[in-house]
């Protein structure tokens, strides 16, 4: 027996001492997987790359306004991809950053970068350094099963009934409430045809959820729970998934639809947390989005 299982030895009645059951690992068994209670890096970067982001779009939009026809009434089809693939551009931009900074100390050895792989692989429930890879560092993984399904059910019911319940305290002060919350999308795909449509549809429906859950379920919200992972194991990253679910409202600039897109946020974080990995929250965020979509294009 060795010294740490005999001091956790425990007495039984009789006075004999007997064994008490220890937490070693059985050779072979699988290690159980939880999801990682967050990063020790990434904060400072997911802000700037925030800021990087809206200014890159701010002068997407103005340079091609500049250089339209007619500049004087652009097509906001095309502000939105000029503006789109720039805020992309911030937000990738300071995932990659993130992930490379974090393991630029000199003094790491391959050996520790290996083990902080190996670590991020089984979901060990500690506040990791960088692995020097984005898909270990932030979770970047669909699997089928249960990741599709559990998606497009999350997504689907945060369309059609967690939103409504979320803006419902809107009712009594805002006419029409729910046919102003549709007004953004509408405006979007007005006079959108053909091809057109379909690069936007594959651009909100595919782009936007890769790279937003990348920087907000991956970058922000791990870094928040490596923040506040003192808080407990409960409470840590209930508050990094509210606050991740509020600035991912904030971002989208839209005060009608702000309660419902900070609601989603939450459900999104949930997904990330539990399962430790994107591919959910990936496939809820599509589902979610291309629900407006097709419901824009069968009602025209």
């Amino acid at each position: 027996m060795s010294s740490g299982d005999d001091a956790r030895s425990v007495r039984s009645r009789r006075g004999r001492r007997k064994p008490a059951v220890t937490t070693a690992p059985v050779p072979g068994a699988a290690a159980p997987v939880a999801a990682p209670v967050g990063n020790s890096f990434g904060l400072v970067e997911a802000m700037f790359g925030l800021m990087a982001g809206f200014v890159l779009a701010l002068l997407a939009v103005s340079a091609y306004a500049a250089v339209t026809p007619h500049s004087q009434h652009p097509s906001q089809y095309g502000e939105e991809i000029v503006s789109l693939m720039a805020l992309w551009t911030g937000f990738v931009g300071a995932v990659v950053v993130a992930t490379r900074l974090a393991v630029r100390d000199d003094t790491v050895t391959r050996a520790e970068r290996a083990e902080r792989a190996a670590r991020a692989a089984r979901g060990a429930r500690v506040a990791r350094e960088g692995t020097g890879s984005v898909v270990k560092d932030y979770g970047l993984e669909l699997r089928p099963w249960p990741d599709i399904p559990l998606g497009i059910v999350a997504g689907v019911a945060s369309q059609y009934l967690l939103v409504p319940i979320a803006e419902a305290p809107l009712l009594p002060f805002v006419h029409h409430l729910y046919t102003r919350l549709g007004h953004p999308a509408q405006t979007l795909t007005n006079h959108v045809f053909g091809p057109g449509l379909v690069v936007l549809a594959v651009l909100v429906c595919v782009g936007s959820p890769v790279v937003e859950e990348l920087f907000f379920r991956g970058l922000l919200l791990r870094a928040l729970m490596g923040r506040f992972k003192d808080l407990g194991s409960w409470l840590g990253p209930a508050v990094s998934i509210v606050l991740t679910g509020l600035v991912f409202a904030l971002v989208h600039f839209e005060a009608l639809q702000f309660l419902g897109l900070a609601a989603f946020g939450v459900v999104l974080g949930s997904l990330a947390w539990r399962t430790g990995r994107l591919g959910s929250s990936i496939v809820a965020h599509m589902a979610f989005n291309a629900v407006t979509i097709v419901a824009i294009v069968v009602a025209r």
